[in-house]
């Protein structure tokens, strides 16, 4: 019996300010599958989605660090990263993604995610102009996260 092989993509959604944009409902796993299936279809066609389709799986999105982590067969990952590269809305509101990581297990996805997400709590310190060591609810948070990201399963 042959084993079905995945690749995980680690993308990062960075929302796009924008003045004109009225405020949108926040963003989760299943809005992120149909934009995603929509880019796949748009840019790669049928024979694109028919590829992808079966595996693609959104397996986790954290709303506080706009982190997601991404299941596609390893065999057509490419299209995959392609979609989520040339995907530009989601439910109207401009994101920019970008992909952080791709691993062939969820477990080095994990700890990718898991880094990933201190970049990103320090990155909010450095914008508050408070001490690395600082103890503030972003640890707490930080904490959670992490809990929630081992929890996964393939």
């Amino acid at each position: 019996m042959v084993r079905f092989k995945n690749r995980w993509l680690l993308v990062e959604f960075m929302p796009v300010a924008d003045a004109n944009s009225p405020s949108s409902p926040p963003l989760d796993g299943q809005k992120i599958f149909s934009a995603l299936r929509q880019s796949v279809l748009t840019n790669f066609g049928d024979v694109g989605w028919g590829s992808v389709g079966m595996s693609l799986n959104v397996k986790y999105y954290s709303p506080m660090t706009h982190v997601c982590i991404i299941r596609v067969g390893r065999e057509h990952h490419k299209i995959a990263w392609g979609a989520v590269t040339l995907l530009t809305t989601i439910e109207g509101r401009r994101y920019i993604p970008n992909v952080v990581h791709l691993s062939g297990t969820i477990k080095h996805t994990q700890l990718a995610a898991i880094a990933h997400n201190r970049e990103v709590v320090a990155r909010f310190r450095a914008q508050a102009k408070t001490a690395s060591a600082y103890q503030d609810s972003y640890d707490a948070k930080l904490q959670e996260i992490s809990a929630e990201i081992e929890a996964l399963q393939d």
